[in-house]
C-alpha cells in the first residue's frame, strides 16, 4: 500500500480544502467582474456626482417656548382654512383669559363598546410631574375614583381606561395635591 492510500481521512480533508479554495477564487473573480460591470466602487463616477454637494448646519439658538399647545383639536371636528384661522384667533383670546392652572381633558372617542379601550388625553400646563387621579361618574351617581392614575410629562398626559359599564359615562382627572379638576367628558358605552 502507498502512503496516500493509508490516510483516507487526511486525503479527504486535503481534497475538501482544495475544492473550497478553488470555489472561493471563482466566486471572488465573479464578484469582482460583477462589480466592474455594474460600476460599484467606481471612484471616478462618484467623485463627479458629489463634487458640488455640501452640508450646512446653522448654529443653534434659543427660541421662545409657549407653555401650552399651539393648536388643540377636538376629535371628529373638521374646519376649512378660513374657519380655522378665525377659530385660532378666538382660541388665542380664550387662552389669554383662561388661568394657566386649568386641566383640559379630551376623550379618544365619543362612543365605545363595553370592554374596549378608551384613550383619555389632556393638557396641564403647570402640572409637570403631577400624578392625576381618574374619576368616573355613572349616569345618576356621584364621582368615584377609578383605579388608574396618569402622570403629566411635558404639560400633557395620556392613558386609557376600560370599563364594562353601559350607558352614558363621564370621566375627569383630578390633581388632589392642588385641588384642581379637569372638565368632564361624556362617552356613550354600548
Amino acid at each position: 500500500m502507498s502512503d496516500s492510500e493509508d490516510k483516507p481521512v487526511a486525503n479527504g480533508f486535503i481534497a475538501l480544502v482544495t475544492v473550497a479554495v478553488v470555489v472561493g477564487l471563482l466566486a471572488g473573480i465573479a464578484i469582482l467582474i460583477g462589480t466592474k460591470v455594474m460600476g460599484v466602487g467606481d471612484e471616478s463616477a462618484s467623485s463627479e456626482d458629489t463634487a458640488g454637494a455640501t452640508l450646512y448646519l446653522p448654529e443653534p439658538s434659543e427660541t421662545d417656548r409657549d407653555d401650552g399647545p399651539l393648536v388643540t383639536l377636538v376629535p371628529g371636528q373638521e374646519t376649512s382654512s378660513s374657519e380655522s384661522a378665525e377659530e385660532s384667533d378666538k382660541a388665542d383670546d380664550e387662552k389669554s383669559k383662561k388661568p394657566k392652572d386649568e386641566i383640559t381633558l379630551s376623550p379618544g372617542a365619543s362612543q365605545v363598546s363595553p370592554g374596549d379601550e378608551l384613550y383619555l388625553s389632556g393638557v396641564y400646563p403647570t402640572g409637570e410631574g403631577a400624578v392625576l387621579d381618574i374619576e368616573i361618574r355613572l349616569e345618576d351617581h356621584a364621582w368615584q375614583e377609578f383605579p388608574v392614575d396618569v402622570s403629566v410629562s411635558g404639560s400633557t398626559f395620556t392613558t386609557y381606561v376600560i370599563t364594562s359599564q353601559v350607558g352614558k359615562i363621564q370621566w375627569r382627572v383630578v390633581d388632589k395635591k392642588r385641588n384642581l379638576k379637569s372638565n368632564a367628558v361624556s362617552v356613550t358605552y354600548g
